[in-house]
């Protein structure tokens, strides 16, 4: 590499904190602000949800920073989901093939790690309580306000890279430029965090290696669990409506809410209507824009493509940003300028595919997974990756245990789901599906050729 200029990044979440080390070991200094406090005096960091799942395009980016093994040690495996049904019973539904598990991970904790890491290696140094007020691209210029002083900073660059979310201020100074396309669209759902704490024996209150679900069509309730061996439960419901969060404001609402809808979380949720009306109502968004570069500034994570959380793959996504970008400067011959270019246009849709996809699976949480005839063909989805590995993989395996692009993963599940249409209308299919010769039937024999 014969460029060794400064890359500065705004933002020191976990997509930013990552990058800096990968750029960090390709020889690049590397700056970094944030508005935030410095954790490792604090012990704290902000973040909208307390845990995400990690699936196998985000570890595949750690083990690239070399620090996959310390963030598994912190990780619970997530084998499966488990389905609480309003009457208690449970029901299990493992994620893949046996052995295959996301993992539930602390984001305060997770963010911490990699700050801690990165700032180890000489070439990076952090910014900590700035706040970014305006970007000027044109002069490469950052403009914050230190949180401490009120003092008004700023600072030039080489490079910009904007991991500063989904309400990024990088991405605000692009908004004005002309011919930049941008979208966002928020959901008629919001979301509202609870805790389960662990039983007074110090045990888990429910099974730790799962994804807890209440799906309730048109809401639904999910728990991950937590190293403590506490869970946090959130709770996805419409903002408006006759079931919403606009009537849930008393304590007897409250209370009458749960007792009918999950009624086996009241004696595990401690405090429920103090939690429930003390934590805020988040709002859930999808955002999308193009062009991602603008002279020397890039976006990258949320900055360029938030989505809703249903498939998990949020941070996933954006971990894979910075494999993918730190494989290409890796392996370019071209100015770093070009790189960025082919990362955005290779990219892009990759990202709308996970943001499509990510809605899908709402529907499919909240309203499907315990639906009868959708059990039964996951199962033969299931059937059909053991009969025939290498030309049919399910379309939520293609998008947490591999790393297809996420655009190809789509165009193959959208192919699978009208095979699989034909195959639901097969007489006696819910009877004989485990024995039945799937190569006779003409649809996947087409698809397999």
């Amino acid at each position: 590499m014969t460029e060794k200029k400064t890359i500065t990044i705004n933002g020191a979440g976990l997509v930013g904190s990552l990058l800096a080390i990968l750029l960090a070991k390709k020889g690049y200094e590397v700056v970094i602000y944030d508005m935030r406090p410095d954790p490792r005096e604090t012990k704290a960091l902000g973040g909208r949800s307390i845990n995400l799942a990690l699936s196998n395009r985000g570890w595949l980016a750690l083990e690239k920073a070399g620090i996959a093994q310390e963030i598994k040690q912190k990780a619970i495996p997530m084998k499966g989901r488990m389905m609480h049904n309003t009457d208690g019973k449970l029901t299990f539904q493992p994620y893949g093939k046996s052995g295959q598990a996301i993992f539930s991970v602390s984001r305060s904790g997770l963010n911490q790690t990699l700050i801690e890491q990165s700032s180890k290696l000489e070439t990076v140094r952090y910014q900590f309580d700035k706040k970014c007020t305006s970007v000027d691209l044109d002069a490469s210029t950052l403009y914050f306000t230190d949180t401490n002083t009120q003092k008004t900073l700023s600072t030039t660059y080489n490079y910009l890279i904007g991991s500063d979310g989904a309400f990024s201020p990088t991405r605000a100074a692009m908004q004005r430029k002309t011919r930049f396309n941008y979208s966002q669209e928020f959901l008629t759902h919001g979301y509202k965090e609870l805790h389960i704490p662990a039983t007074p024996e110090g045990d888990f209150a429910l099974e730790p290696n799962a994804l807890h679900i209440w799906p309730r069509k048109q809401f639904m309730l999910i728990a991950l669990p937590n190293a403590d061996k506490s869970f946090t439960a959130t709770l996805f419901l419409a903002f408006e409506g006759r079931t919403a969060f606009e009537n849930l404001q008393t304590t007897a609402n409250i209370s009458a809410f749960f007792e009918q809808h999950f009624p086996d979380t009241l004696p595990i949720i401690p405090a429920l209507v103090e939690q429930f009306q003390e934590n805020p109502t988040s709002s859930l968004v999808t955002i999308k824009c193009q062009p991602w570069l603008y002279h020397n500034t890039l976006l990258i994570g949320d900055a360029s493509h938030a989505i809703v959380p249903f498939y998990g793959q949020g941070m996933n996504s954006g971990f894979e940003d910075c494999y993918l970008l730190d494989d290409m400067l890796e392996n370019a011959k071209q100015p770093i300028l070009s790189v960025f270019d082919e990362f955005q246009k290779q990219r892009k849709k990759d990202a709308d595919a996970i943001a499509e996809l990510a809605l899908q699976n709402f529907i499919e949480m909240r309203d499907l997974v315990a639906d009868k005839d959708f059990l039964l063909r996951k199962k033969i989805e299931a059937r059909l990756h053991e009969l025939y590995p290498s030309n049919w993989m399910p379309l939520y395996s293609m998008v947490t245990f591999s790393h297809i692009p996420y655009s190809e993963a789509l165009k193959v599940g959208q192919k699978q789901q009208t095979i699989m249409n034909d195959v639901m209308q097969l007489e006696g299919i819910e009877n004989n599906w485990e024995t039945i010769d799937f190569s006779n039937i003409k649809a996947l024999k087409q698809y397999f050729t």
